[in-house]
């Protein structure tokens, strides 16, 4: 069937050039970018005012963080331009292994969105996480052969590489091996050790927070991810990479997205938008958020609008507001005035479908598991938080355990815990943490970054055994308890980390247990359930909590909570 485009200006990622076309389509390319008024065609849509960009590309995105499935993730992202993401399911890798990957794989076939799978490098995060699998570089060669499988995920054990790490330089041989691309994760890594990452094999990162971390990495080669999720938000830091030369080494990411962002403020669109609103050039922006990402990630004949490229396209109607009217994927409508075109829900094999949702294996916990044995005024190392970023800072406290156990919500120094749920260890790691601002009650969530063991935080260990035990109840989810009362509750089912719920469902849920927070004391904009995803991830600096304890980021190692 062949389709013609007729009247759009047509969005020139090669030259940023806008120019007054026809755009042909014809088995499910682009065959024909010019004056074709004079060709006949099956279907003919007069665009005259409108846009015609290619479609948007998520360099670097974790499904699961989303806490949708993929059919879900799909319906509510291509109404908004996006028609492929490279994704890193190393969230459900942790959960389940190599069957969260095939999980993931199953789950993406034949969407109107291609899904690319880059494997997850570092399963565990660290050797100081209890993740419920392990994956080595043997574990992960079955799947270089799946043709939507580009390359090794983002490698977080920055120490690890530098420092020769047999089993992570053994990951990063085999994706070379592959001839497959090899993602970073290195934040503030700079100089000498910078060097010794990236001669590795590594030439991108998405951790970027200061345009000046981002311009050494460019001149290094690297090409650099501009992200902008829910809970890191780096793009408006980041404006000066929007100019030449940087703009040509740069992509547009969202890596970690709630669902209700998604729905209220869009995907890769956005960070599209807020960057042209600050000024920078639309037609600079769609390159950074389409063919950068392609050319990078090698996706021939994809990423711009000319001929022989795949016929994934945007109708906008303007570029000043980025406003998506329609969508193409290979050359079919998929998506029309805001709202996905039907399409069939993918099936996984039902014994990956049982694995998925059995992803707990802890008893209740009782109000004891969260007691610090002391009862007396301690120097307390404690865990910073601040909104807008997930680096922590460390601070030390003078605490008192024979008023609350060391709590003191007149100083925002919550009671913070990580117990591991995957193997029935019993390990749980007790803390203290300033920056989030419940005031009371406690939260929990099965979201706890990158192993997923639950995390709760709380005014009072009471209030904390209930969220943790309601949230172990669901077989994973967020939970926020006041008072010996659940006053919001969000299943996530599926390995603990994703909803089986429609995406609007899952909005409202998501919505309900931030304003929940809310309520709590956590203050209104803030993002306490992402943010609280965070403090369990070793290899963000500076200071975290594991299901061991404290953990240092700097020196790699554990830290006792007294300080004195």
């Amino acid at each position: 069937m062949k389709t013609i485009l007729k009247n759009a200006y047509v969005v020139n990622v090669f030259t940023e050039e806008l120019e007054k076309k026809d755009v042909v389509i014809e088995d499910a390319k682009i065959v024909g970018v010019g004056d074709y008024s004079d060709v006949p065609a099956d279907v003919t849509a007069d665009l005259t005012g409108k846009y015609i960009c290619p479609g948007f590309i998520d360099g670097h995105i974790h499904i699961e963080s989303t806490m949708l499935t993929p059919y879900e993730f799909a319906r509510v992202c291509v109404p908004h331009g996006t028609t492929a993401v490279i994704a890193d399911p190393h969230e459900i890798a942790n959960v389940c292994g190599k069957d969260g990957i095939r999980y993931m794989l199953e789950k993406s076939e034949n969407l109107p969105l291609t899904v690319y799978i880059m494997l997850p490098s570092c399963v565990p995060a660290t050797s100081f996480d209890e993740s419920g699998a392990v994956l080595t570089a043997e574990d992960l060669e079955e799947f270089y052969s799946h043709p939507r499988v580009l390359g090794l995920a983002e490698m977080m054990d920055y120490p690890g590489v530098i420092y020769g790490n047999e089993s992570d330089l053994k990951k990063i041989e085999a994706a070379k091996a592959h001839g497959a691309v090899i993602n970073g994760h290195a934040p503030l890594l700079s100089g000498r050790d910078l060097d010794k990452y990236i001669s590795a094999g590594i030439y991108d990162d998405h951790e970027c927070s200061s345009a000046e971390e981002a311009v050494e990495r460019i001149r290094k080669g690297q090409m650099v991810m501009i992200r902008q999720g829910t809970a890191a938000k780096n793009l408006v830091d980041l404006l000066p990479l929007f100019e030449k030369p940087w703009s040509e080494r740069c992509m547009l990411v969202s890596d970690d997205k709630h669902p209700a962002d998604l729905l209220e403020r869009g995907h890769i669109d956005d960070a599209v938008r807020i960057a042209v609103k600050r000024g920078k050039s639309p037609l600079t922006a769609i390159k950074m958020a389409s063919f950068n990402a392609a050319r990078y990630f090698g996706l021939k004949n994809t990423g711009a609008v000319a001929p022989g490229y795949a016929a994934d396209l945007i109708i906008l109607d303007d570029l000043d507001t980025v406003s998506v009217s329609s969508v193409y994927k290979n050359g079919r409508l998929v998506a029309k005035n805001g709202e996905a075109l039907p399409f069939e829900v993918p099936s996984a094999d039902e014994k990956l479908e049982k694995t998925v949702r059995r992803s707990f294996d802890l008893d209740y916990l009782k109000e004891s598991d969260f007691i610090i044995a002391c009862n007396e005024k301690r120097d307390c190392n404690i865990i910073k938080a601040f909104r807008r970023s997930i680096i922590t800072e460390k601070g030390v406290e003078q605490l008192d355990f024979s008023k609350n156990n060391g709590i003191d919500t007149d100083r925002d120094i919550l009671k913070i815990a990580v117990i591991e749920r995957h193997k029935h260890t019993g390990h749980v790691g007790v803390a203290f943490i300033n920056g989030i601002g419940l005031k009371s009650g406690a939260i929990a969530s099965s979201v706890a970054h990158d192993s997923h063991n639950l995390i709760v935080i709380g005014t009072n260990e009471k209030d904390m055994t209930l969220a943790a035990n309601t949230v172990i109840m669901a077989g994973g989810g967020l939970c926020a308890v006041d008072n010996g009362s659940v006053i919001s509750n969000m299943p996530l089912p599926v390995a603990g980390i994703m909803s089986d719920a429609d995406a609007h469902t899952c909005a409202q849920l998501n919505l309900s247990i931030k304003e929940a927070s809310h309520k709590l004391g956590c203050p209104e904009g803030s993002e306490p359930f992402m943010r609280m995803s965070f403090i369990s991830l070793p290899v963000i600096p500076h200071i975290k909590l594991t299901t061991f304890g404290l953990f240092d980021g700097d020196s790699f190692s554990l830290m006792p909570l007294f300080a004195d």
